[in-house]
């Protein structure tokens, strides 16, 4: 007779969890999953490398999802008739894209790695295919989707508001 206490015993002997797995939990439109969903999101992930100077995406190029910076540097910017803004710097675990999750609009800015970058892609596609197999783990990411664009959303009004002290 097979003992149930020694097949459970050694289940994760050793194990560790992945570069992509500790990348996911950093993020917070992943907040809140068990590990056994950080596991299904991760089978779900697209690991890219660019090199520096290299195009994640242009702006106005189609959207396809989010990317997470596993290493490296990214600048999100805006090109105005050839003059460069740079709206954001980005490097380990951060997160950019999120929007291209919920609709099909073209980019509204550009990003570029400033260095040699690893990048974990996590597209509209899969989420869709999510949805249909685990609505209950897809709803969890996009409430906390929503939650990460209403805070952006508050301190880029905050940024705006002639009252503010920035």
């Amino acid at each position: 007779m097979k003992s149930p206490l020694w097949s459970n015993v050694f289940k994760n002997w050793n194990s560790q969890e992945s570069e992509k797995v500790t990348a996911l939990k950093q993020v917070p439109v992943f907040d809140g999953l068990s590990n056994k969903e950080l596991d299904e999101i991760e089978k779900l992930t697209h690991e890219r490398t660019y090199q520096s100077g290299e195009h994640v995406f242009k702006n106005m190029a189609p959207s396809e999802g989010m990317f997470i910076i596993i290493s490296g540097a990214v600048e999100i910017y805006l090109d105005n008739a050839g003059t460069k803004n740079v709206l954001a710097e980005l490097s380990d675990h951060d997160f950019f894209g999120e929007i291209a999750l919920l609709d099909e609009e073209p980019r509204s800015a550009g990003a570029i790695a400033t260095k040699p970058s690893t990048l974990l892609g996590f597209f509209r596609p899969d989420l869709l295919s999510l949805m249909e197999r685990n609505p209950a783990l897809s709803s969890k990411i996009l409430t906390n989707l929503g939650a990460v664009l209403a805070e952006r959303l508050r301190k880029t009004n905050e940024l705006l508001s002639p009252n503010s002290d920035n």
